[in-house]
């Protein structure tokens, strides 16, 4: 049997960190993402092929014996290693997807950069889940951790509000297309930032139900939004809340202290792509201070 799937990537646009405590979060779709081809053979080997593209390039390769769980071949032992351990939570979640009788050869091909912080690794566990039949929040538990938003984005999508509530995961699909998109700018911060890192700096605050209750009602109010301005002081809300909880710079303060207009993280602090808005020589001013990889609404979202 062959196939395809394809998960999105995603954007953070509310919520980063607090989201981890129940806050609501509004996250959307990317236009890019991961593609995961699998082919089954009928064979006795019980040996699954590993290969890893990024933009159609090769860069990780794999042989795996899944009998015994053992690495054949690789040019990538650390990354293969923690492929195989994703494969082995996949057959304990399934308990049937590799069988002695079948051998396969598995490859994914991420369609971004993976310092573009996207969701390289979220879409790789939902194409997985869906390929084995697994529940993908499981998996990603499994080996990951995190709240599981990205994984809801790669599962539905679509735009959505996500909470954790004590009564398990909230997701609504909503279509969020506000009427000033295409006014939207998103610009690449030249690096990645290691949101398992930041997920422990945020975990070593006291948690804030104040904070948590904040950013949900202004997750609320940017879903129905529809004016720029009253938007631009949302993020800027957004913004100065979180600062001042987790004790860090603003990404603003640190590289666009004179950008007339507000500039907002998405995700994880420090790296990846912030959100701002379009001005009278925008993409001179952003190129002149070394960013210039810039995006469009229609660019980057799906």
């Amino acid at each position: 049997m062959n196939g395809k799937i394809f998960s999105p990537g995603k954007l953070l646009i509310t919520s980063e960190y607090a989201v981890l405590d129940g806050a609501l979060a509004l996250a959307i779709p990317a236009k890019l993402g991961q593609e995961f081809f699998f082919e089954e053979l009928d064979d006795q080997r019980g040996h699954v092929s590993w290969l890893a593209l990024h933009q159609g390039e090769l860069w990780l390769q794999a042989e795996i014996d899944y009998q015994r769980w053992e690495m054949e071949y690789t040019n990538l032992p650390e990354q293969a290693e923690f492929i195989m351990k994703v494969l082995k939570q996949v057959q304990a979640l399934s308990g049937y997807k590799f069988r002695s009788d079948r051998s396969y050869i598995l490859k994914t091909n991420l369609q971004f950069p993976p310092d573009y912080g996207l969701g390289s690794s979220s879409t790789l566990m939902n194409n997985l889940a869906e390929w084995a039949g697994v529940d993908a929040f499981e998996l990603n538990e499994m080996t990951l951790g995190g709240s599981g938003y990205d994984i809801a984005v790669a599962r539905e999508k679509t735009s959505i509000l996500y909470q954790l509530t004590d009564h398990g995961r909230f997701t609504e699909q909503i279509n969020y297309s506000p009427d000033f998109k295409n006014e939207l700018l998103f610009i690449h911060l030249n690096q990645k930032q290691n949101s398992r890192q930041g997920i422990e700096m945020y975990r070593s605050k006291n948690k804030s139900k104040l904070l948590i209750e904040s950013l949900t009602k202004i997750t609320e109010k940017v879903k129905s939004c529809q004016d720029l301005g009253i938007f631009s002081d949302l993020m800027e809300q957004h913004e100065n809340e979180l600062a001042n909880f987790l004790g860090i710079e603003k990404v603003k303060d640190q590289y666009f202290a004179s950008c007339p207009v507000f500039v907002k993280s998405l995700g994880a602090w420090g790296g990846d792509f912030v959100m701002s808005r379009k001005f009278s020589g925008y993409s001179q001013y952003f190129s002149e201070r070394g960013f210039s990889t810039l995006w469009g609404w229609d660019d980057l979202i799906d």
